[in-house]
């Protein structure tokens, strides 16, 4: 109700435990790249479905009870794109969002599939008309326009325990992130030129999902489906599981 011109930008980021929501899932990547170091990767080490660690799922663990629905939720259902939406700036990130050199607080960090997520980005980032217009001024410090309004995630500021990242380590499904509006609380009556904004950018974002390869993997004798069969790629050092 207040609005941005009385709100800070911490407003409502906590829960009301003090939790971050937005930092609150399992850091996978140090365990990912730790064991890439030291040449574990595939063979001993996964490079995709990485488990959860143990410390993670104890009782006490400073763990949101939303945080441990949503990857409830992510593990009952095989989601294959996600974007999850913020305010406060205008530009798409993908990830990895965490850098691999730990003490730097930004760094390039592409995955594996990065040609992908640059391109579900910039589907989203040419199609939103606050993004794409002519008369885009940067909301902040930041002129994301000279990147065509996409940025690797750790190449503007680094988060551990992102859901972006877990959500490419953890599951099949590539997330990326949309900061939709400089304007981190719109009023109400700025609401129907946001949905303007972003409403044909969401829809050709979900059109993406047909991109690439996709089909059943079967048993070549009985003709049934088989469940969790590894599929790799060359040159990608990251697999999906059926």
């Amino acid at each position: 109700r207040q609005g941005s011109e009385l709100a800070g930008w911490a407003m409502g980021r906590w829960t009301y435990e003090g939790i971050d929501l937005n930092h609150n899932f399992a850091d996978l990547n140090t365990a990912l790249w730790d064991a890439e170091d030291n040449d574990l990767v595939p063979h001993q080490f996964p490079n995709h479905y990485i488990p959860i660690p143990e410390y993670y799922t104890f009782a006490n663990a400073t763990v949101a009870a939303e945080t441990r629905a949503v990857i409830a939720w992510m593990q009952r259902y095989p989601f294959v794109l996600s974007a999850n939406l913020h305010g406060g700036e205008l530009v798409v990130t993908y990830p990895f969002d965490m850098t691999r050199t730990y003490w730097k607080a930004q760094e390039l960090t592409p995955t594996p599939d990065d040609g992908v997520f640059r391109w579900l980005a910039t589907v989203y980032a040419t199609a939103n008309l606050a993004m794409a217009s002519g008369e885009r001024r940067r909301c902040h410090y930041d002129d994301f326009t000279r990147f065509g309004n996409i940025i690797n995630g750790a190449n503007w500021h680094t988060v551990a325990g992102s859901m972006n990242d877990f959500s490419y380590l953890h599951t099949n499904c590539f997330e990326i992130t949309v900061e939709l509006s400089c304007d981190k609380f719109p009023h109400a009556s700025e609401l129907p030129e946001e949905w303007e904004n972003n409403r044909e950018s969401l829809l050709l974002f979900m059109e993406q999902v047909h991109r690439g390869i996709k089909g059943v993997v079967r048993d070549s004798d009985t003709e049934q489906g088989i469940p969790n069969a590894i599929i790799s790629v060359d040159g990608i050092n990251h697999d999906v599981r059926t």
